[in-house]
C-alpha cells in the first residue's frame, strides 16, 4: 500500500518531555533493535497492568508479540516508547483500522486503535498523557483523524487520560468494555490542557532545582580557592537548610570531612547513602560526562554545571555540549549550564546560594534570570547597592544564571515565576531567544499577572553570542521591541534600567494613569523631572516648588496633598540637602532619615498611588527608603498614624487579588498579605492553568514554620540619583499598567465562515510536493502567481486579475477581457511598484491609448522581455498600503502594515504585531503608524475603509497561523478606498514546516 521510502525512521518524532513530577523522559519511535528492552520492560509491569492492557492474564510476550510490537511501517502501525536511562518506562501504539474495526486496507481510512502500557513504578507521573499528545500528533501527520480505544471499566486511570485530554470524544459501553472515540483535531480545550500540563511540569522541574533537600558539590578542591571550593563556601555561608556533600575523586581514602568547613567528604557519589537532589559540577569539561553518568545512576534530579569549554569554545565544544545535554536528559535530569554562574533561592526554608556570587542577596520579590555570568554579577551588585538585606527594596526571590543554557532557559523560569507567590517582578537579561513563539506566549501570560522586564543583548550584530546555537533575528531591533511590548513585556536597554524599573515595580502599586504630580525643594530638579515626563509621554502637572529650607513636615504635607488630589496618578518627589539656617534643622546625618520617615507616613495614607524620589547628594535618604520600615511603636500620635487597615494593601503588580479587599483604583485591586515564603511547595494540581480573572492567592501556610516577608509596598520607596531615570521607570510602569487594563479585556481572533482551512491545507501540500520535491526543510520557494491567488482566495483574500502583455496585441486582448479603463504595469524586479520611474501607467481608456502607452513604455524603459508588462483593471482611488506576514527565525510569525512607497520603504514607518493577531491588536496596528492620519481624513480628505483593511490583516494572520508552511505573504499595493479595498499584487512563499513548532505536542528544545 505504501512505497518503501515511507518506512524510513522518523527522527523528528523524537522528543524530550518534562513529566508531572519535574523529571524528564525521552519519547521516540520503537525499532526492531528494541526487542530486549521491550521484554525487560514487560517483565517489570504488574499482572494487573498487563490484564488491563490485554483484557486477560498475559504473563509474558511471545516471540510473535515482540516482533509485532517492534516492527512498524511508521504509517499504518506506529509504536512510541518513553525511556529513562535508555530503558522503557511506557509504550503506546496505534494500528490503522477501517469502519468495521478491521486492519485498514486503504490509505483513505482515517481511524486508528490506540493502546498504552505504563510501568507501575512510573504511573502517576503523567507519562501516558505526554505519550497521547505525541502519538496524536504522529497520527495527524499520517492522515489519521480519529482514535478509538477499548478500556476495562476498572482501569479508571487510563479512562481519565483519554477524557481529560480535551479532545471531542464519544463514550459507549458494550460487552463489559468502555469504548472511547475521539477526534484528533486540536481544540481550544485540548490546547489549554496541554499548555496547562506543560506549565505545571516545567515549573515543577525548576522548583526541584531551586529547593533541593541535598546538594553535592563535585569538584570541591582540597585547597582553598578554585571554582568548586568557592561554590561550596557560598553554599555554606548562605545558611543552606539542606544536606551538603563535597565530592572529589582526589580526596585521600578514609577522608570523611573537608576542613575547615566540616562538610562530609567522599570520593564518589556512590559513597553517599542518601539521595542527592542537586549536583553542582565544577570539574574539567573532559571529566563532566563521567560525573553526569554517576549523577544519573545515583538518581540526582538536576545538575548545575559551572565548567566551561563547551559551545563558547567553538564547534567541537558545541558538539560536546549537545552530547552532554543528551546524556543528562537520558537520565531524566534537568541541566543548568554549562558555563553557568549558578542559582540562588532566598526563601527562609531553603537559603540556597549555589553560585559564584560573593554574598547571599537579600530576600525579596524580584525573580532574576540572566544568560551571562558577568551581567548576573552586575545585577546582583547593583541590587545590593540599592537595598541590601532581607526585606529591602532590592531583595530577590530567586536568581538563575544559565550560561550557555543548553537546557534550562528563560522560558522555564517564566513557567515557574508565573504562579510563584514569592515573586512579584520578573527580570530577564537575554542574549538570545531559542523558542521565540513560546517566549512570546509565556511572556504575555506572565505579564498579565506580574511585570516582566527584559533587556536584550546582542541586538544589532545579527549573530548569537558564543555558546548560543539559535537562529539570528532578521527584523530590526525596533521591531523586536515593538513585538515585546505587544506581549506586555517591559523592554529596556541597559542593566541600570533593568534595576531601576525592577525596583519601582517591586515596591510600588501600578499607576492608574499618566498624570504625574511633581514636588520638591529644588526648582531646577523639579523642572528636569517635568521635562522628562513630557519626553516619556506622561502628563505632568506644574511642579510645586517648596522653599529650599523646607522641613520634613513640609514634604509630608505637600506629598499628602498631592496624593489626595483626584487629578494625580503618581508623584515624583525631588529633594536636595537643606540649605539655610535655624535651630529647627536636623543635623546633616539625620536629615535624610527624617525626610524618609515623613515621605513614608504620607505614602502610607494613599497606598494606591506610586511615589518615587529623585535626590541629589542624599544617600542616607535613599538607603532609609530602601530598607524595611522599622516596626511601629506601641502608641503613635494621630498625626503620624498609618492609614487605617480598611484601606487594604496597595495595588501590587505581581500578586492575585482577594475578593475581600476593597479596590483602591479601577486599574488594580489591593493585594492580600503575602503568604510565607516556601519553595518546597507540593506539585501543582492537575487541570488547565487558571485565567487571570480566576486567579486567587494560595492558601496561607504555617506562619510558625516560615515567617512572612515584609510586604507593605508603601513602606519602601525607590530613590534615584537622576530625574530621567526615575521618570523613565515610572513611564514604563504607566505603559505596563495600560497594557494590563487592555489585557483584562483582550480582543478576539475572528472566525470567518468563508475560510476554507482544510482545502487550503490540501493546496499547500500539493504545491509543496510539486515545488519542493527535494528541498530541505525550512527552505522557502515562491508560489506561482495563479496558485498564490487561489490559495489566498481560500481565506477570502481576493486579488485583482493580472494578465500578461508580452506584446501590444496581447495587451489589447487582455484589456478587452478586463474592461476599460485599465492600468499597464511592468513587473520587472527593479521597476516593480515604481510609478515614479514611469513603470506604472493608469487610467488607460481605450485601445489606441493602450497601444501608444505600450510603445512609450518599451521605448523608454526597455524591451518587453525585460519589463514583463501586465494589464490590470482600474480600481477606485484610495490610499496605497502594504500588508506583509513573515516567519522570522528569532521573532516568530510577524504581521506588518504600512503605507506603500516612501513611508514604509524610506522612513521605516511600519507597524508589527505577533501572529495570531486579534481584532483589537489589528485596529491599534493600523492607527500606530505615523502616517495613519492619511487613512482617517487628513486635511479634509475622505476617510478610507479601515474596517475592510483590518479584516484583510486578520485574514492574513489566520492564514499564516493556521498553516506553518506559509512563511511569507506580501500584499502590495492594497488600495484602500472610502468603501472597500482592492489587492493589486500578491506573492506567497512556502516551506515545509519544521518537524516541531510551538503548536505541536510539548517538548524540550534542543539548541
Amino acid at each position: 500500500m505504501h512505497q518503501p521510502h515511507d518506512h524510513a525512521y522518523p527522527t523528528h518524532w523524537e522528543a524530550d518531555v518534562v513529566l508531572r513530577d519535574g523529571g524528564t523522559a525521552r519519547i521516540r519511535p520503537i525499532t526492531p533493535d528494541d526487542a530486549e528492552r521491550l521484554v525487560s520492560f514487560y517483565e517489570q509491569v504488574s499482572d494487573e497492568s498487563k490484564y488491563y492492557r490485554f483484557f486477560a492474564p498475559y504473563p509474558r510476550l511471545s516471540d510473535r508479540d515482540v516482533h509485532r510490537f517492534t516492527h512498524h511501517d511508521y504509517i499504518d502501525r506506529v509504536g512510541l516508547a518513553a525511556t529513562v536511562g535508555g530503558e522503557f518506562i511506557a509504550t503506546v501504539r496505534y494500528d490503522r483500522i477501517n469502519d468495521q474495526g478491521l486492519p485498514a486496507k486503504s490509505p483513505e481510512d482515517d481511524q486508528a486503535e490506540v493502546a498504552f502500557l505504563v510501568q507501575d513504578a512510573h504511573q502517576g507521573r503523567g507519562v501516558a498523557s505526554a505519550l497521547l499528545e505525541h502519538i496524536a500528533a504522529v497520527a495527524r501527520e499520517r492522515g489519521i483523524r480519529r482514535f478509538a480505544a477499548e478500556v476495562l471499566p476498572a482501569n479508571s486511570k487510563m479512562i481519565k487520560v483519554f477524557t481529560d485530554a480535551g479532545y471531542t470524544h464519544k463514550r459507549t459501553f458494550e460487552d463489559g468494555v468502555v469504548r472511547l472515540e475521539f477526534d484528533l483535531e486540536p481544540t481550544e480545550q485540548s490546547m489549554a490542557v496541554m499548555r496547562g500540563r506543560e506549565q505545571r511540569a516545567e515549573a515543577r522541574s525548576v522548583q526541584r532545582l531551586l529547593a533541593p533537600g541535598s546538594v553535592a558539590v563535585i569538584g570541591a578542591g582540597r585547597a582553598p580557592g578554585g571554582v568548586g571550593r568557592t561554590a561550596l563556601r557560598s553554599l555554606l555561608e548562605s545558611g543552606f537548610t539542606g544536606r551538603v556533600h563535597a565530592v572529589n575523586h582526589a580526596f585521600p581514602e578514609g577522608m570523611q570531612r573537608l576542613q575547615p568547613e566540616e562538610v562530609p567528604a567522599v570520593r564518589s557519589l556512590r559513597e553517599i547513602p542518601d539521595p542527592v537532589d542537586l549536583a553542582v559540577i565544577a570539574v574539567p569539561a573532559d571529566s563532566v560526562p563521567d560525573v553526569v553518568r554517576d549523577c544519573g545512576e545515583h538518581g540526582v534530579q538536576g545538575v548545575l554545571i559551572l565548567s566551561s569549554g563547551y559551545a563558547e569554545a567553538g564547534p567541537d565544544g558545541r558538539e560536546r555540549q549537545r552530547a552532554l545535554l543528551r546524556q543528562a536528559r537520558s537520565y531524566g535530569m534537568r541541566l543548568i549550564g554549562p558555563n553557568a554562574f549558578g542559582l540562588i533561592n532566598t526563601a527562609p526554608d531553603v537559603r540556597l546560594n549555589a553560585s559564584l556570587a560573593p554574598r547571599m542577596p537579600g530576600a525579596g520579590h524580584i525573580g532574576l534570570f540572566t544568560q551571562s555570568g558577568a551581567i548576573g554579577i552586575a545585577l546582583l551588585s547593583g541590587l545590593h547597592a540599592r537595598g541590601p538585606g532581607d526585606g529591602g527594596i532590592a531583595g530577590i526571590s530567586a536568581f538563575v544564571s544559565a550560561g550557555n543554557r543548553a537546557d534550562v532557559s528563560g522560558n522555564d523560569l517564566l513557567q515557574y515565576w508565573y504562579d510563584d507567590p514569592d515573586t512579584d517582578v520578573v527580570i530577564l537579561y537575554l542574549e538570545s531567544i531559542g523558542n521565540p513563539r513560546k517566549f512570546a506566549r509565556l511572556a504575555r501570560r506572565t505579564a498579565a499577572v506580574k511585570p516582566v522586564v527584559v533587556a536584550k543583548g546582542a541586538r544589532h550584530n545579527g549573530t548569537a553570542p558564543p555558546g548560543h546555537a539559535v537562529p539570528t533575528v532578521r527584523v530590526p531591533d525596533s521591531t523586536v521591541a515593538a513585538l515585546m511590548r505587544q506581549a506586555g513585556v517591559i523592554r529596556v536597554d541597559t542593566v541600570t534600567e533593568l534595576i531601576d524599573a525592577g525596583l519601582l515595580l517591586a515596591s510600588q502599586p501600578l499607576p492608574a494613569g499618566p498624570r504625574i504630580a511633581i514636588l520638591g525643594n529644588s526648582e531646577s530638579l523639579a523642572l528636569l523631572a517635568y521635562d522628562a515626563c513630557l519626553t516619556e509621554g506622561l502628563r505632568p502637572q506644574s511642579p510645586r516648588v517648596l522653599p529650599s529650607a523646607a522641613t520634613a513636615d513640609d514634604f509630608r504635607a505637600a506629598l499628602t496633598e498631592a496624593l489626595s488630589g483626584a487629578g494625580c496618578d503618581a508623584v515624583v518627589v525631588t529633594a536636595i540637602p537643606w540649605v539655610g539656617e535655624g535651630a529647627a534643622v536636623s543635623p546633616a546625618d539625620s536629615e535624610g532619615v527624617a525626610l524618609a520617615a515623613a515621605l513614608r507616613t504620607a505614602a502610607e495614607a494613599h497606598p494606591e498611588k506610586p511615589v518615587t524620589v529623585v535626590h541629589l547628594a542624599m544617600d542616607d535618604l535613599a538607603e532609609t527608603l530602601a530598607a524595611p520600615a522599622p516596626a511601629p511603636a506601641p502608641a503613635q500620635s494621630p498625626s503620624h498614624a498609618p492609614a487605617a487597615p480598611a484601606r487594604g494593601e496597595p495595588a501590587r503588580p505581581g500578586s492575585p487579588d482577594p475578593a475581600s479587599a476593597r479596590p483602591a483604583e479601577p486599574l488594580q485591586p489591593p493585594w492580600p498579605p503575602h503568604p510565607p515564603a516556601n519553595r518546597s511547595r507540593p506539585p501543582l494540581p492537575p487541570g488547565p492553568p487558571p485565567t487571570l480573572a480566576a486567579r486567587r492567592p494560595e492558601p496561607a501556610r504555617d506562619a510558625a514554620a516560615t515567617p512572612p516577608r515584609p510586604r507593605p509596598a508603601s513602606l519602601r520607596i525607590p530613590a534615584y540619583p537622576a530625574a530621567e531615570r526615575a521618570v523613565r521607570s515610572l513611564a514604563e510602569a504607566v505603559r505596563y499598567a495600560a497594557w494590563r487594563r487592555e489585557a483584562a479585556e483582550p480582543g478576539r481572533v475572528p472566525e470567518y465562515d468563508d475560510i476554507q482551512e482544510a482545502a487550503a491545507g490540501a493546496d499547500i501540500e500539493r504545491l509543496l510536493d510539486r515545488l519542493t520535491p527535494d528541498a530541505p526543510t525550512g527552505r522557502s520557494v515562491p508560489v506561482p502567481p495563479q496558485d498564490a491567488e487561489a490559495l489566498l482566495a481560500r481565506y477570502g483574500i481576493h486579488t485583482r486579475p493580472v494578465l500578461p502583455a508580452p506584446d501590444p496585441d496581447t495587451a489589447v486582448r487582455a484589456a478587452a477581457r478586463l474592461g476599460y479603463p485599465v492600468a499597464l504595469k511592468t513587473t520587472a524586479p527593479h521597476l516593480r511598484h515604481r510609478a515614479d520611474l514611469g513603470g506604472v501607467r493608469l487610467d488607460i481608456a481605450g485601445e489606441s491609448e493602450l497601444r501608444r502607452t505600450y510603445a512609450e513604455l518599451t521605448d523608454f524603459l526597455g524591451s518587453p522581455e525585460e519589463l514583463r508588462p501586465v494589464v490590470q483593471s482600474m480600481v477606485p482611488r484610495g490610499v496605497d498600503t502594504v500588508i506583509r506576514a513573515a516567519i522570522d527565525p528569532a521573532a516568530g510569525a510577524v504581521l506588518s502594515f504600512g503605507l506603500a512607497g516612501a513611508p514604509s520603504q524610506l522612513l521605516g514607518d511600519i507597524a508589527h504585531r505577533l501572529i495570531p493577531a486579534t481584532d483589537r491588536e489589528v485596529t491599534e496596528q493600523i492607527r500606530s503608524i505615523r502616517a495613519a492620519p492619511l487613512l482617517f481624513g487628513w486635511r479634509g480628505s475622505q476617510p478610507v475603509d479601515t474596517a475592510a483593511l483590518a479584516e484583510v490583516l486578520l485574514r492574513v494572520s489566520r492564514l499564516v497561523d493556521d498553516h506553518p508552511e506559509v512563511v511569507g505573504v506580501d500584499l502590495e499595493p492594497v488600495v484602500v478606498a472610502p468603501h472597500g479595498l482592492s489587492v493589486l499584487g500578491a506573492t506567497v512563499r512556502l516551506a515545509r514546516a519544521p518537524a516541531t513548532t510551538d503548536l505541536g505536542p510539548r517538548r524540550l528544545p534542543v539548541y
